[in-house]
Order: structure tokens, then C-alpha cells, then sequence
């Protein structure tokens, strides 16, 4: 296949993509629950078999990635990110296919556990970096996924002038997005397969009358904090999309719905 007729194939895939992802922010205007899977830290492999997954069902997949990640020089902090991770050649690539890619630090420090100006100046160098390498990217139409879900009072107040809204730990079941939402809090489960743990979390969202579920995953078939399994992910979305009351959405894109 030449070039050109390869690259019409990939237009004319995410053109469908993108009006399928337009008709479900539609509907989701009208339904009471939301379920967000937020996949963390890039991982290369992991990232590519979510978007495929979540593809086949015309969905946006949220993947939030460490801005120096694939550098060489990358200090690896902790023992679950040993793994390669993607580049910004990817990120865009997953990006204009309709995927939801937000920054998730510069290089995944605790800001919790650093002075205020030190965690200011990570997140302004994961922003500029995103900025200067995501196609399109804008700091105050972003969300910003807290390293290790930690944040202080102090770093949040700073974070919501920076940012459409950031995420941090807490319980998972947030309220439906309204306007001024800037801090969203996601529940997760570790080091092992989390995938009891997000069925629980489900089952308690739709106990309730309406909400939002955010869910911060990593990566799939045991790549990561907490993973889940991509055969669990097919079905889980499968099961989901039956649910005719329930949208299946990315963090900003469910913001947009106000």
C-alpha cells in the first residue's frame, strides 16, 4: 500500500471515530451516570491495545502520560513503571484518533511530599512541555492527573487558576459535571489486578440515582500499578454500553457536557 492511500485509510478511520465520539457526548447529555477508566503513565504497549479496545466500541480513551517518560535519561520512580513508555509521536497519533491524552506530571514526583514551589515548577514544565509537543494542547482546556493521586489544599488552589481541572485521590464517585468543577477525585486499587475493585466501584455507582465514577487504571496484563486484563476491559466496556443510562467518557470530554 503507498503512502498516500495509507494515509487517506488513517483519515477516513479517525473521521468515523471522531463523529461516533460526537454522537456519544450527545447522548451523554442525557443519561445519569458516568464511568471514566483514567489510564495512567503511557505505557507504550498498554496504551496501544487500550485504544484498540476502546476503538472497537467508537469510545475516547483516557490516557494520562508522564511528559519525560520516554526520555532515555528517565529516572524510573518506582518499581510498576519499568516498562517502556510512549512518545509524543504516539500521543498524537492516539490523540487524532479521538483518544483523550492529559498531562500527568513532568516526571511523576509526589508533589505532596515537595515544597509548594518545587511541585509548582514541575507542573509548569509538564504544561509547557505538553504545549510545545501535543498537537493542539491549551493548559486551561486540560485536566492534570496528580502523580500517585497526592496533592496539598495549597497546590490544588494554585492548580484550579492553571488548568480546566485537575485529579487527585478520594472516593471515586464524583458528581455529575456542573460548572466550576475543577477538582475531580478518582478511587484505585494495588499493587495487584484491581478488577474486583472497579466492579464494587461500579456496582456502588449505579446503587446511586445519578454520578460520575472516575477510576484510575495503569495498564493492562499486569504492565503497571493495578492493572486489569484486556480481556476483562472488552467485556467490562461491553457490558457497560448495554447499560443505556450510563456514558463511557474521558475526563475533559465529560466536563464539555455542561
Amino acid at each position: 500500500m503507498n503512502t498516500s492511500r495509507r494515509e487517506f485509510i488513517k483519515k477516513i478511520t479517525s473521521a468515523s471515530i471522531g463523529t461516533a465520539l460526537v454522537n456519544e457526548a450527545l447522548a451523554a447529555k442525557k443519561k445519569t451516570h458516568i464511568v471514566t477508566l483514567a489510564f495512567d503513565d503511557g505505557f507504550r504497549k498498554s496504551s496501544l491495545k487500550t485504544a484498540e479496545i476502546f476503538e472497537k466500541y467508537k469510545l475516547s480513551a483516557s490516557i494520562n502520560v508522564i511528559a519525560t517518560g520516554h526520555h532515555k535519561d528517565f529516572v524510573v520512580p518506582d518499581e510498576y513503571q519499568v516498562t517502556e513508555k510512549g512518545d509524543f509521536v504516539l500521543w498524537n497519533e492516539l490523540q487524532n484518533k479521538g483518544h483523550e491524552i492529559m498531562p500527568h506530571g513532568y516526571k511523576h514526583a509526589n508533589k505532596a511530599k515537595l515544597p509548594l514551589s518545587d511541585a509548582q515548577k514541575l507542573v509548569e514544565m509538564c504544561l509547557e512541555y505538553f504545549t510545545n509537543n501535543l498537537k493542539g494542547f491549551k493548559s486551561e482546556r486540560a485536566v492534570f492527573s496528580m502523580p500517585y493521586n497526592a496533592s496539598t489544599p495549597e497546590l490544588e488552589s494554585w492548580l484550579a487558576t492553571k488548568v480546566l481541572a485537575f485529579r487527585t485521590g478520594g472516593s471515586g464517585l464524583n458528581a455529575l459535571p456542573h460548572r466550576d468543577q475543577k477538582k475531580l477525585t478518582c478511587s484505585a486499587f494495588g499493587p495487584g489486578n484491581c478488577e474486583q475493585h472497579l466492579d464494587n466501584e461500579i456496582k456502588s455507582l449505579l446503587s446511586q440515582p445519578s454520578g460520575w465514577l472516575i477510576y484510575n487504571v495503569h495498564g493492562l496484563d499486569g504492565e503497571g500499578w493495578g492493572p486489569i486484563t484486556s480481556g476483562y476491559l472488552d467485556k467490562l466496556l461491553d457490558r457497560l454500553m448495554s447499560n443505556d443510562n450510563l456514558a463511557i467518557l474521558p475526563m475533559a470530554k465529560a466536563l464539555d457536557l455542561v
